[in-house]
């Protein structure tokens, strides 16, 4: 048996014996997720169980190095453990913009101080990470952002608005692109970290149509962030001035992180489960929609088989830098496509917004929340323009 063999079969192990049933079904609401950090509760004892395991065992991170609070598995068997976890159906046992954006640009960018202290306090679910990018006029065209630090030895004081700040009301620090050089558009930009509840931030929830949204408008008002928290660790990443190169780093894996809402295992199987839902019901889906939803089958294993790739290319050193833009765009419209069959596929019973029945409308609701999957994170048409002249070498306009 080769290693990677004996790992997979180490692996199914250690999945069935830790892994609760509980936390092998799909997730319902919010509370199915776990989100950490200094206030997270968890929703039952299966749910503590199986993040406790997999802290403990680094698999909330396990790419990343042991010191960190990973497991420090090679690619390979990074790769091993998610498909055996898709296989069952487990659920991840901690979500995390720490992980999935301000991680990875920590290991490229940070110092060691920062590293050691914040990498682990990510892994171990201990604090939980906001991303102010994004201010009211600067969105795709970001580095026109305004938000200003102004210089005052050891700190700087901070005034601006950032906006659609994700979960920024439960977030306990932020990293945040402020100009610290108004001269320079590009390279007048600082990648800061700082704590949520410094005097002078605060929070607005935003409200969108599907009644519930996770944004938020950020307020910093006279806000002191210090340049320093202790020996080796900046309150700033990579250089003074030069966040704007962070800043690319981690958009990538942001784009990422948002393509995955398209596809992937948990998503193929739409066009099976419509059909077992709408047999339960006494019906027959229309044959023109169960064509629709067989071809939306067929393009989410496409794009799970291009994101395999992806990886293996980026792990192998070989991967474009545009690679990202192209899972963001076809994830997110994909998402889009998904929730658009399954409210066809729900006839009228789709469009009811309050009953126990449909969960309180999850379905129309989750159809609308949809609508922002192609603007966040960049929109669709800046990614086609992105791919159009960074991998298709087509001319500008």
């Amino acid at each position: 048996m080769s290693d990677l063999e004996q790992f997979r079969t180490e692996t199914r192990a250690w999945l069935d014996a830790n892994c609760p049933e509980e936390m092998r079904q799909p997730v319902r609401d919010d509370d199915d997720t776990y989100w950490g950090g200094r206030n997270a509760t968890f929703k039952n004892d299966a749910q503590k169980a199986w993040f406790e395991s997999c802290r403990d065992k680094g698999y909330t991170v396990p790419a990343w190095p042991k010191e960190y609070g990973g497991a420090g598995l090679s690619a390979a068997e990074a790769k091993i453990l998610r498909q055996e976890m898709a296989r069952i159906g487990a659920r991840p046992p901690l979500s995390s913009f720490g992980i999935w954006m301000l991680g990875p640009a920590l290991l490229k960018f940070g110092t060691e101080g920062q590293k050691q202290r914040f990498l682990n306090e990510i892994a171990r679910g201990e604090i939980r990470w906001c991303q102010g990018y994004s201010e009211p006029g600067s969105g795709s065209d970001l580095v026109s952002m305004q938000t200003f630090g102004e210089d005052k030895g050891d700190h700087w004081v901070v005034n601006g608005q950032k906006i659609w700040t994700s979960y920024a009301d439960q977030a306990d620090w932020i990293f945040c692109l402020v100009r610290t050089d108004k001269d320079n558009k590009y390279q007048g930009i600082t990648f800061m970290l700082y704590d949520m509840t410094n005097q002078g931030v605060s929070t607005k929830p935003i409200l969108l149509i599907s009644g519930s949204s996770p944004f938020c408008e950020t307020f910093f008002d006279d806000v002191k962030v210090p340049k320093s928290y202790g020996d080796d660790c900046p309150g700033y990443v990579g250089e003074i001035n030069r966040g704007w190169d962070v800043a690319k780093y981690l958009l990538g894996h942001e784009r990422e992180m948002i393509s995955g809402m398209g596809g992937g295992e948990h998503t193929a199987a739409i066009g099976a489960a419509m059909q077992r839902r709408s047999a339960q019901d006494g019906d027959d889906l229309d044959p023109v929609l169960r064509a629709e939803l067989a071809q939306f089958d067929v393009d989410a294993l496409a794009f799970t088989a291009m994101g395999e790739k992806f990886m293996d290319e980026m792990k192998a050193g070989k991967g474009h830098p545009a690679q990202p833009n192209m899972m963001k765009y076809v994830g997110t419209e994909l998402n889009k496509r998904r929730h658009e069959l399954m409210m066809s596929a729900g006839g009228s019973r789709s469009l009811e917004w309050e009953s126990d029945e449909t969960g309180g409308g999850k379905p129309s609701r989750n159809w609308l929340r949809t609508k922002a999957n192609s603007i966040e994170g960049g929109t669709s048409e800046v990614m086609l323009n992105v791919i159009s002249k960074r991998i298709l070498d087509l001319p500008g306009a």
